[in-house]
């Protein structure tokens, strides 16, 4: 499958989501022109909801009480927030095999996949929407955008977010309480071993290994 890419890993903390952004295509810029490897972002944000084209088009907003920002990203609404771990690789997608947006998006589900085992927790995807599942509920949701194959955005995976405002959200054509979060799914994980698992996961899931 192609070399193992260096990738440099940086954990941000918390970050408004307006900072991220800006961040993000700042990256992407100076990956495109490989004046920086590939980067893993990985960080969280204060509460947010992104609504992407398909909301737009569709006329979906959130309920009222839950803050929003416009994405160029494909999809509907995606809840940010406490609680969920968001990863943003800044990634030239150019090694063997990662030859459509699809391909890319299925390596990205079975790092996910892989990182969960680790910690124990069987994921799966899922027909309804892409992204991995956790006993038929969605915990983890990808969205990337990309520019001369090199991507922003990412993924998020849900570990404890508040009660009541992921499941409240009615998501990527998803219906209410259809996404929440490991914990309550009786399924107990940290940050930390998240990250951990995600870092030695990533060289078989997406042929790059952390620095």
């Amino acid at each position: 499958m192609g070399e193992s890419r260096r990738v440099e890993v940086h954990r941000l903390g918390i970050v408004p989501y307006e900072a991220a952004i800006v961040q993000m295509k700042a990256l992407q810029l100076q990956r495109i022109e490989n004046e920086i490897p590939d980067t893993l972002l990985i960080l969280q944000h204060p509460e947010m909801v992104t609504v992407g084209p398909r909301a737009r088009n569709d006329g979906i907003a959130p309920p009222p009480g839950y803050p929003t920002h416009s994405v160029d990203r494909g999809g509907g609404l995606t809840w940010h927030g406490p609680g969920q771990l968001v990863a943003y690789p800044i990634f030239k997608w150019d090694q063997t095999g990662e030859t459509s947006v699809a391909a890319i998006i299925e390596m990205i589900e079975s790092w996910v996949i892989a990182a969960l085992g680790q910690c124990g927790i069987e994921g799966a995807r899922d027909e309804r929407m892409q992204g991995v599942w956790v006993d038929g509920k969605k915990i983890s949701s990808i969205g990337l955008s990309f520019l001369r194959w090199t991507s922003r955005h990412g993924f998020t995976i849900n570990f404890d977010t508040p009660v009541g405002r992921v499941e409240g959200l009615a998501g990527c054509g998803l219906e209410e309480q259809t996404t929440t979060c490991l914990q309550r799914l009786g399924h107990a994980s940290t940050l930390e071993a998240l990250v951990s698992a995600l870092k030695d996961t990533m060289e078989e899931s997406v042929h790059r290994r952390p620095q």
